[in-house]
């Protein structure tokens, strides 16, 4: 009896493995069969397609914010100043750019598919502020490739 409870846990471990390689590869290839639920779906497609055909200004916010940090060391009062201005200038431009697209993502989801599914340009908003590098799942366009 134990070696049948220890061959079926040794199953299912396999299975359950099997099941996150598969759900790895489909983050790579976009995939949609193997995507979790909240990458699935036509609009959530056209989502990724149009934020990643996208320059956004935030996707650079980490790399900037890296960079402030560093030079916050500096011991004038005069240039830290300057710093946290332009840290805040950034904020607000990348709030800005969110905004703008979220509207866009709204009106292009709004024209292709009519209702727009929910959380769709939250999703897209979010993915617009990952380092391209870093976005699961991977951009399969390229910039500039907006999906018609």
């Amino acid at each position: 009896m134990p070696n049948d409870r220890k061959a079926a846990k040794d199953a299912n471990r396999k299975a359950v493995q099997e099941e996150r390689i598969r759900m790895r590869q489909a983050m790579d290839t976009g995939e949609e069969r193997y995507l979790p639920l909240r990458d699935k779906g036509p609009q959530k497609r056209f989502v990724r397609d149009f934020v990643d055909a996208r320059w956004v200004l935030g996707e650079f916010l980490i790399i900037f914010a890296l960079i402030f940090v560093v030079l916050s060391f500096v011991q004038d009062i005069n240039v830290q100043a300057f710093i946290l201005v332009g840290f805040w200038v950034l904020l607000a431009l990348v709030a800005v750019d969110a905004f703008i697209l979220g509207r866009q993502l709204k009106k292009r989801l709004t024209a292709k598919f009519g209702e727009v599914e929910r959380g769709a340009v939250w999703y897209g908003v979010m993915r617009g502020l990952q380092l391209r590098r870093m976005r699961l799942p991977k951009p399969q366009v390229k910039r500039g490739q907006y999906p018609a």
